[in-house]
């Protein structure tokens, strides 16, 4: 068969199973662990990012597709003898918004192909279950959508009280026990999940190196956590608020969930101080902790001291105000302490690269000018971005004259520069409400 032929016949059988999943919402499925064949192999590989860090055997994904005929040959050679063994997971931290470290977990090439090609199974299946509370990583939807989402939900549902949550270390909390058996409400094959046990269960090289073998959690930064992570806050969150919580509510609620960010809405205070009283108790059933310091009821109504009361989502500040012609509008900006943390960052991305020749510097920011824009531009926060652009140009001029022992620009000059190289000015990237896109199941 030609390549065209392989990803044609893998597209059917990953449609095939979608269309399985959506159209018997108890069905178990059977066989996957026999999909994980070289034709699926292979078609995989196109998803894999080339540029990725390597894992603990060094290997880069160049020096793995140098041969790559032969490595998935004999990589599926072990999984049909049953010999197959997922390697240690390299520890890497990178730096997070309030100063402290995020660990990431960085899987070896080999094993980030494998979990690739597991993950595009589990998303045929899995994409026809989440519900549409669910946003966080899924295919075709993003967290401007859950932002778009919950505009509009606060807008016109009448709701008047926001449950803001946060889960204390969520992906490093996941009980391994619960979600295998949260994956077998789907998956009748036995070979699959002890597969996935043996990513849960693989070691962790640490920086220091040593080796940590933790009993819960899944890394971050491993392909395949960011949907067992997705299919355990359906059943932890979102089916049971979908379920129970709707249920017992006097008056309406909803929520929208991105990853393992989420806020609850409601139209009645008691609902909202209920859902408060025991969503620790629901967490907890599942291993999972509340942050009390970050979970709080706020009350959220045009009627009530509009402007005043706020909450952030998502790296955005809501609040009530009033539009072009008076009336109560749902208004997003920037979250200030994420505003500050974006200044701080581009301070010290400008630190290290003010070496760099003027026309590769002024391209790179532009650049990031540019992906700042289109996740903030959406209506009613230019301001927001005219302070993040004031910024950046203060910024820039500061160390343009740290190049060298002379200073070298006035403000005159500074300003002739960025006309010469177009500095990407503030403006608003969303102005309407996209619409949610579904699924191709297969697309990686």
């Amino acid at each position: 068969m030609t390549d065209m032929q392989d990803r044609e016949s893998v597209q059917t059988k990953l449609q095939a199973i979608a269309e399985k999943a959506g159209n018997q919402p108890g069905y178990r499925f059977r066989n996957l662990y026999g999909m994980l064949n070289e034709e699926m192999l292979k078609d995989s590989w196109q998803y894999i990012r080339k540029d990725a860090a390597y894992g603990v055997d060094r290997v880069s994904a160049e020096e793995y597709k140098q041969n790559l005929d032969e490595n998935i040959h004999q990589l599926v050679e072990n999984l049909k003898k049953k010999r197959y063994r997922a390697k240690l997971v390299r520890r890497q931290y990178i730096p997070k918004a309030n100063g402290k470290l995020r660990p990431l977990g960085i899987p070896a090439t080999e094993d980030k192909l494998l979990q690739l090609a597991v993950k595009r199974i589990l998303e045929a299946i899995y994409e026809q279950d989440f519900l549409e509370s669910s946003y966080g990583y899924r295919p075709n939807i993003g967290a401007l959508d859950a932002v778009e989402k919950l505009s509009n939900e606060l807008q016109f549902g009448k709701y008047n009280y926001v449950l803001e949550a946060d889960i204390k270390g969520f992906f490093d909390n996941i009980n391994h026990e619960w979600l295998l058996k949260m994956l077998a409400e789907r998956i009748d094959d036995k070979a699959l999940l002890r597969l996935i046990e043996k990513w849960l269960k693989a070691g962790v090289l640490d920086t220091d190196g040593k080796v940590i073998h933790p009993g819960t959690g899944t890394p971050q930064g491993g392909i395949i956590s960011p949907i067992l992570a997705n299919v355990y806050l359906h059943y932890v969150l979102d089916v049971w608020f979908e379920k129970v919580v709707k249920r017992h509510c006097t008056g309406k609620a909803c929520i929208i969930r991105f990853a393992d960010d989420y806020v609850c809405a409601f139209q009645n205070q008691s609902d909202a101080q209920r859902v408060y009283e025991v969503m620790g108790k629901r967490l907890g059933k599942f291993g999972l902790e509340l942050s009390t310091e970050k979970t709080r009821v706020v009350s959220f109504s045009p009627n009530e001291n509009p402007g005043k009361n706020s909450f952030d989502f998502l790296g955005f500040e809501f609040r009530w105000g009033k539009d072009l012609k008076g009336k109560a509008h749902v208004k997003r900006r920037t979250a200030r302490k994420k505003l500050r943390n974006s200044i701080k960052r581009f301070n010290e991305w400008c630190k290290e690269n003010r070496h760099l020749r003027l026309p590769e510097l002024f391209s790179r920011l532009n650049a990031k000018l540019r992906g700042h824009y289109n996740y903030f531009g959406v209506i009613g926060n230019y301001l927001s971005l005219e302070q993040f652009y004031y910024h950046v140009q203060k910024t820039l001029f500061k160390y343009l004259n740290r190049r060298g022992q002379r200073r070298s620009y006035n403000w005159e000059g500074f300003n002739q520069l960025i006309v010469q190289f177009q500095l990407a000015k503030p403006h608003i990237t969303k102005p309407r409400y996209r619409k949610r896109a579904r699924m191709e199941p297969g697309i990686g």
